[in-house]
């Protein structure tokens, strides 16, 4: 990993690290990196993104939002449509609108894979409670908080909710979802993944004891990779934005990457530069910056 070694306060501009190469890709977060923390996207924002692509630079949300959750950002996906979802379980078109995209790529999460991590985990750290994300389907176990403003299609336990011929027995299962009501959030990641191993890819994107786990390999960063990969783009013609530690493969990847004002102190490591916090457009200070230097 790199490191920075400064770090800017929120009200500063952002460090700017050389770059000799043009880019052609913007990949950027969605919660607490692009949008604004009312879950917005500021108008100055939505220029940038604007101009990034009249300019020539494609630009991809990489979230680990559902596809579902994208209707804040389907307005702004320009010429390609498309977003990549899940931490990177899912690419997804978004030019139908909320509720008619469309899966192009889907890299799921093995049912055996899931249930051995359900299980590590439920012996590692007693208490975690599991929901199941799925291409369309929502599933939960009756103890599993709302922490989410949807109504799961099913409550049953995550054994049930898994198995070969279980609720959403159709669909591929993208992540599963580890909440703990009582460890640090950091601790819980870092025992997860010990318990867990090559099982699944774990990380973290809320500021709670919620884990989302998803299949070996598959990260933000790995789907990217492909994306980027079939459009005959590098990594280092790639700026990358995040905030959380689900952003930090990508982060280390692109040839330039930002940390937020607000993020997580592993993303301020792994990242090559820094900007103003979300609620500043830090997003939108960089890519204005970027398109003054063309």
């Amino acid at each position: 990993m790199r490191e920075n070694e400064r770090v800017t306060s929120a009200t500063r501009q952002p460090e700017t690290p050389a770059a000799d190469i043009p880019p052609r890709l913007i990949a950027t977060d969605l919660d607490g990196t692009l949008l604004r923390d009312d879950k917005s996207v500021s108008p100055r924002t939505v220029a940038a993104l604007a101009a990034a692509e009249e300019a020539g630079i494609e630009v991809f949300f990489v979230t680990g939002r559902p596809a579902r959750w994208m209707d804040v950002v389907s307005d702004h996906v320009h010429g390609h449509g498309l977003a990549i979802c899940g931490n990177g379980a899912a690419v997804v078109d978004l030019h139908g609108g909320p509720g008619a995209h469309q899966f192009v790529k889907v890299r799921e999460l093995a049912r055996e894979n899931a249930l051995d991590a359900v299980q590590l985990l439920r012996e590692a750290a007693p208490g975690t409670v599991y929901a199941v994300e799925q291409t369309y389907g929502f599933y939960q176990e009756p103890d599993y908080p709302k922490l989410h403003m949807e109504i799961p299609d099913n409550l049953a336990p995550a054994e049930e909710l898994l198995a070969e011929d279980g609720p959403g027995a159709a669909e591929p299962v993208l992540k599963i979802l580890a909440y703990h009501p009582s460890i640090d959030p950091d601790a819980f990641l870092t025992l997860s993944r010990l318990a867990i191993g090559d099982r699944a890819n774990v990380t973290r994107s809320s500021p709670s004891a919620l884990l989302e786990i998803s299949g070996p390999g598959v990260s933000k960063a790995s789907t990217l990779a492909l994306c980027c990969a079939e459009r005959g783009i590098s990594h280092e013609e790639v700026v990358a934005f995040g905030d959380m530690p689900n952003d930090v493969e990508m982060l280390t990847w692109a040839g330039q990457s930002y940390a937020m004002g607000n993020a997580h102190p592993d993303v301020i490591a792994a990242a090559s530069g820094r900007t103003v916090a979300n609620n500043d457009d830090g997003v939108a200070v960089v890519i204005e910056r970027m398109l003054r230097r063309l």
